[in-house]
């Protein structure tokens, strides 16, 4: 069997070119660093695999659960060394909701064990000596990528060892990555971006992945910035939310001294990109030698692998001020200038892979700047859903009239327009009121603007049922401590009214809630169906309330 020239066999060309070269840093706060050299991680790779083989068969599951640290890359090298399937989780101990996501996970894949920081210390004593590189075909699962979404309901996308490469090369290509670069991540290893981006690109490629803890970072958005002016890292990927946090919060002591000129490539990922964000972060961080031009909003999702598009490097992202009327309508075109419409950010070019938008109820295409689903259809498409063949045939093989199979239906909303695409929500998601398409992000961020205190935090628009229609209704969290009832009841009504007049039509409540109670993926996404579900069941805490209380004590 002649092996597919993979994933493995491009480390393993980096560890024979420089056995030397740092693979992976690890810094986390008030503790000691720890390096990887390719040649220590090749090793480390072999005696995970050997171990694997005497406790697995090649071709099961193996669930990562690591705290962050260098022990996820070694272990999920040494799954790709033994030809057994890799499924990365959150390390255990977690919360209630994390702990139920990764049972069902594990239950959802059937898992053959649970490889873990202590077991990993087992693995490490493994004879090396007698490894031999598995024979990989290229439409072999690399690893399961699951997807966020319901705890009950894991869904894993099947990863391929082609599309694995194909979307590292496209990445690389479309952005000019290339061996000998840094990059720097707080991401989860758990997290796709993080995973594929920020660790298994880098390695492929013949990089340094600079890694730190994510907790590091939520605490002070200011390591992570320092962590690249340490390293020198050119390269950093991070949702939209990362951005705006440190703008806000970052400063002007903590900003001193900060060289940012290095990083080049600060990719955004979360869709969509919101334009004041990537304003206030350029210009706050353009006294430390940070450019617009180093800014690169992005789409892609799980089962494209990872990238779709992305904005081109060498020049800034492109804004387009929207028509508010013609956006309801379903269309892409220009506001007048000075009308304060809402400004959309492109997410890049179409490269190596076919993007289409698609009429979701008449499957034909629609021309540019009209707002239709996005489709998708390339080397870097996943296999499809694990153990889900129904849903795998509706969601990867989808036929457009004229334009034959094979497609990815994404189920979000975009246009294409100048040759840039826009994503502007999700099918799901979207909210109508008297035949008005809204976008709840929009919404979310009109609430923002309306009072400061809402605009750092996270906010979910959904509709709710109300007679023959639906009514918009936005759950904000809001710092509340020791606030009077009747002053969160004011605030709350100048809102609702504040927003109604905005949006221009009726908003039926803005129900402020304590912090935390907005529940997002690991990327920053809102999970507004989960938030929907959450305010029918009466399940929020409202703010103000105290520590210890549930929503179903008020």
């Amino acid at each position: 069997m002649i092996s597919f020239d993979g994933f493995v066999s491009g480390f393993r060309r980096r560890v024979a070119e420089h056995p030397q070269r740092v693979a992976v840093r690890f810094c986390a706060a008030g503790a000691d660093e720890k390096v990887m050299t390719y040649a220590e991680l090749d090793r480390a790779g072999r005696a995970v695999a050997q171990w694997l083989l005497a406790h697995t068969s090649p071709g099961q599951r193996v669930l990562l659960a690591f705290r962050p640290g260098t022990g996820f890359v070694r272990a999920f090298l040494g799954c790709l060394y033994a030809g057994v399937t890799p499924v990365p989780v959150p390390a255990q101990g977690g919360h209630g909701l994390q702990e139920s996501r990764t049972e069902g996970i594990a239950a959802d894949c059937g898992a053959a064990l649970v490889l873990d920081d202590e077991r990993l210390e087992e693995a490490a004593a493994a004879d090396v000596l007698g490894w031999t590189p598995p024979a990989v075909l290229p439409r072999m699962p690399a690893f399961l990528q699951y997807t966020s979404g319901s705890t009950s309901d894991p869904k894993g996308v099947v990863v391929s060892h082609a599309a694995l490469v194909h979307n590292i090369g496209l990445m690389a290509r479309s952005n000019g990555w290339h061996a000998g670069q840094t990059w720097c991540s707080w991401l989860p290893a758990y997290h796709d971006m993080g995973l594929i981006a920020m660790i298994l690109t880098p390695l492929h490629l013949g990089g340094t992945a600079v890694l730190m803890p994510p907790e590091d970072f939520l605490k002070r958005p200011v390591s992570w910035l320092r962590l690249i002016d340490r390293t020198g890292a050119a390269i950093s990927c991070a949702p939209n939310f990362a951005y705006e946090l440190c703008a806000r919060r970052v400063t002007e002591e903590e900003a001193a001294g900060l060289d940012l000129s290095r990083w080049t490539h600060a990719c955004n990922g979360a869709e969509p990109v919101d334009a004041a964000t990537l304003a206030r972060f350029a210009e706050r961080f353009a006294p430390a030698g940070f450019t617009a031009r180093a800014l690169l909003p992005g789409y892609g999702l799980a089962e494209s692998t990872l990238f779709v598009t992305g904005t081109r490097v060498e020049s800034a992202p492109v804004v387009l001020s929207a028509d508010p009327a013609a956006l309801a309508a379903g269309r892409l075109e220009p506001a007048a200038p000075g009308t304060g419409a809402p400004r959309l950010v492109s997410s890049g070019t179409v490269r190596e892979l076919e993007v289409r938008i698609i009429g979701p109820d008449t499957g034909r295409e629609l021309p540019a700047g009209e707002v239709g689903e996005i489709w998708i259809r390339g080397a870097s498409l996943a296999q499809g859903y694990w153990g889900r063949p129904e849903e795998t045939a509706r969601t990867f093989g989808a036929v457009a009239v004229g334009l034959g199979g094979g497609f990815l239906r994404t189920g979000d909303l975009g246009a294409l327009s100048g040759g840039e695409l826009f994503v502007t929500g999700r099918i799901k998601e979207m909210i109508i009121v008297h035949g008005r398409n809204l976008y709840p992000h929009d919404i979310e961020r009109e609430l923002g603007e309306l009072e400061q205190e809402f605009a750092s935090l996270p906010a979910a628009a959904f509709a709710v049922p109300d007679g023959p229609q639906d009514e918009i209704v936005v759950v904000q969290e809001l710092r509340a401590r020791r606030r009077p009832a009747d002053e969160l009841a004011r605030l709350a009504a100048g809102a609702k009214t504040g927003l109604t007049r905005r949006l221009g039509v009726r908003v039926g409540e803005v129900r402020l809630v304590r912090i935390g109670e907005v529940r997002r993926t690991t990327s920053g996404k809102v999970k507004r169906t989960l938030m929907r579900e959450l305010y029918l069941k009466g399940e929020l805490v409202p703010a103000g309330a105290p520590r210890g209380r549930k929503a179903a004590d008020q």
